[in-house]
């Protein structure tokens, strides 16, 4: 049974996501602000994390902030009242996995959850050994990457939309095939949001992000990781 843990200050909102999770079956946690999650977060071992941006004591990008600073790779979503793209990007940049704007449909949430717990459940059982991809070596089964004895930042989406492409490497992969098996879910997002993790990817791996050789684009078509 998968832990979910809600960090979301208005009980009602907090009370309705809890039922809804608890009727699909996950064992269920909550904490009603930002310092109470992040404690709780560093103290027990989730499954995933719903964040509400909007938080006393300390706001989800944050808490966000300070888990992934710390080396823990608990894969966390955003919900936020704000649909401005900036915050959408800046949620994603801090090392949230995926994120959904209020008011959000409960069955589109559950798609998302599900989708994540999925892939991290597969990649977890699946990928245990260290991969050396560009200037970085990847351990897909603990959501770690390092360059040399530095450990590099790198959210679990971006983990995902890496070893989906390391699992087809040397072939092509278009946009739309990243959205559909990587995000998942039906209302998804746009193939620009791809490109970002494509560009944020090159800066980690590539020796000159400016000059590809790893993650190539084929123009027109999508991306190539050549192995």
């Amino acid at each position: 049974m998968s832990t979910i843990l809600i960090i979301e200050d208005e009980p009602a909102m907090r009370l309705g996501l809890k039922d809804n999770l608890e009727f699909e079956g996950y064992q269920v946690d909550w904490a009603g602000d930002g310092e109470e999650g992040l404690v709780k977060i560093q103290s027990a071992n989730y499954d995933l994390v719903l964040l509400d941006v909007m938080l006393p004591k300390l706001s989800g990008f944050d808490v966000c902030k300070k888990v992934r600073k710390q080396g823990l790779q608990t894969p966390i979503i955003l919900l936020t009242a704000k649909g401005e793209e900036i915050d959408k990007v800046l949620g994603l940049e801090f090392g949230a996995d995926d994120y959904v704007t209020k008011p959000f449909s409960v069955r589109e949430l559950m798609a998302r959850i599900k989708a994540i717990l999925r892939r991290s459940q597969a990649t977890g059982s699946n990928h245990g050994e260290s991969i050396s991809i560009g200037k970085v070596t990847v351990d897909f089964n603990n959501y770690t990457a390092k360059e040399g004895e530095e450990y590099v930042k790198m959210s679990h989406k971006e983990f995902e939309v890496l070893h989906y492409l390391y699992s087809h490497k040397n072939e092509l992969v278009s946009r739309y095939d990243l959205l559909e098996d990587v995000w998942g879910y039906e209302e998804k997002p746009t193939t620009r949001t791809v490109d970002n993790f494509i560009v944020r990817l090159r800066q980690k791996i590539e020796s000159n992000p400016n000059s590809p050789k790893i993650i190539m684009t084929v123009h027109g078509a999508g991306y190539k990781l050549i192995y």
